[in-house]
């Protein structure tokens, strides 16, 4: 059965002459009179603070588990309600809880509105420490517009900017790449009476310019710093040195290392320790890698779960498999327990490397241990199955990903579209096309480069020219939402 065009739509419903049906991969979507399925394939849990309980008493978790759903009931009534704008005595500690959460899961725009509900109610008190939380989310989002517009909303309610806000502003400016922003909301700071650049704000600043590259920035950063007197801390030594090891720019690094160490007021850590051996690892340097994990270890800075997981990944790109078990045999004598960074890493490198038996070896191991495998783990799998050519083994992942809870995202889907399409089963690969839609997962250009290379390979030159033009659609649709285009 070919795949027609016109099927491949956006719409919210399907025509009868449609030749594509619902993948039977995905739960309840073979049979008509089934449930509907759920938009998402978790539910997701909430993280509550919660006061320690006294040593003489235990918890009945029937209660806690009572308390945890009210209150994500009370979060998720307060989301929709955000969205009415009618609702103005609404309880306290409900709104507040549901904000928290969304600024925690970076979830702006539930966050703005939650936070626009807040603005309507009685009790509603304006603070500048509300703002400076949603202006740190909204720089880790690199949402600078809509930080811009909260800031003008925060002095339309009378509020002075304090040290806190500016940070947060530079923080938004800055990881959106925006630098001479950034630079300007720092000069502002300094013509404001107790807003004066600290530590804290040097240092986000610094390791913005870091990320992007500009290093002649950081220079003039740290001659400020030295003129205001503003001493460097641990924090800013451990992003510039970071930012030179990403950079491969490893003399630098290590000078920059040698600067902390005589600074005497900070000492090398763990962070430390981690971009310099992340930093040669993943520049194919072993040996610096090595040499610099034993000096860390001689000056007292012990190793960490991740420091580990960088090493196995760095063995494995360099194709040394017997340093890679032995990093995790000394992780086994050392009571570190394996994350599902460890095991993804592993998955991925046998997986690149064809050793499929390994890498099956691993996966099964992973869930004997009770880690639970996500998105990235199964794309591992996808791709080292597609490149050898096992189609059956990728049906087997879709049964997998059927029977768990895990989150799909964009790059699942274009790693399984692209694995149907490679063994010419056009037929699954539209239907994982029009899933996407349902799983509330938005095409980019490697989606659209996957099908359109699938179709022109089995000669079918039309469908690839309009899905080209579908994609050309969907990007002045999406706009900067459509992911890489």
């Amino acid at each position: 059965m070919k795949l027609h065009p016109a099927s491949l739509t956006w719409s919210s419903s399907i025509s009868s002459t449609t030749t594509i049906t619902r993948s039977t991969e995905f739960p309840n979507e073979n049979h008509r009179n089934a449930p509907k399925p759920p938009h998402s394939f978790s539910v997701q849990s909430l993280k509550r603070r919660s006061k320690p309980a006294s040593s003489g008493l235990q918890k009945d978790p029937k209660k806690d588990l009572s308390r945890i759903l009210r209150t994500e009931a009370a979060i998720k009534g307060v989301e929709n309600k955000g969205k009415s704008w009618k609702h103005r005595q609404l309880w306290p500690k409900a709104v507040l809880e549901a904000l928290d959460d969304a600024i925690k899961g970076c979830r702006w725009q539930d966050a703005l509105k939650i936070f626009a509900l807040l603005r309507k109610q009685h009790w509603y008190e304006p603070r500048c420490q509300s703002y400076a939380k949603l202006l740190m989310m909204l720089g880790k989002c690199r949402q600078p517009e809509e930080a811009s517009k909260l800031f003008e909303i925060m002095l339309s309610e009378g509020l002075k900017p304090t040290v806190d806000v500016f940070t947060a502003l530079v923080s938004v400016y800055g990881q959106s790449g925006l630098l001479q922003q950034a630079f300007s909301i720092l000069e502002d700071m300094k013509s404001v009476v107790d807003c004066k650049p600290d530590i804290y704000t040097y240092s986000i600043l610094i390791s913005c310019c870091a990320k992007f590259h500009r290093f002649d920035f950081i220079e003039h950063i740290l001659s400020e710093m030295s003129y205001l007197g503003v001493e460097c801390n641990s924090v800013t030594y451990n992003s510039i040195i970071d930012g030179y090891g990403k950079a491969s720019m490893f003399e630098h690094m290590e000078n920059s290392l040698i600067d902390m160490i005589e600074n005497g007021n900070c000492q090398p850590d763990v962070f430390t320790l981690n971009s310099i051996v992340g930093s040669y690892g993943n520049g194919g340097v072993i040996d610096k890698m090595e040499k610099w994990f034993d000096e860390f270890q001689l000056m007292g800075i012990k190793p960490d779960i991740k420091t580990f997981n960088m090493m196995i990944k760095s063995y494995g790109k360099a194709g040394m498999y017997d340093k890679m078990k032995s990093v995790m045999d000394f992780m086994e004598r050392r009571f570190f327990s394996p994350t599902i960074v460890t095991y993804n890493t592993v998955i991925e490198v046998f997986g690149k490397a064809g050793e499929i038996e390994k890498m099956d070896k691993h996966f099964k191991k992973m869930k004997h241990l009770g880690v639970k495998p996500n998105s990235i783990t199964y794309c591992s799998l996808v791709n080292a199955y597609s490149k050898a050519g096992c189609v059956d083994k990728v049906d087997a992942i879709m049964r997998h990903v059927r029977n768990s809870d895990v989150v799909l995202d964009t790059p699942f889907f274009n790693c399984i579209i692209s694995a149907y399409g490679q063994a010419g089963d056009l037929k699954k690969m539209g239907e994982l096309f029009l899933a996407m839609r349902e799983r509330k997962c938005e095409p980019d250009n490697i989606t659209f480069a996957c099908m359109t290379q699938a179709y022109n390979t089995q000669g079918m030159t039309d469908t690839a020219q309009n899905l080209e033009n579908m994609m050309i659609t969907a990007k002045e649709s999406f706009g900067t939402k459509l992911i890489g285009c």
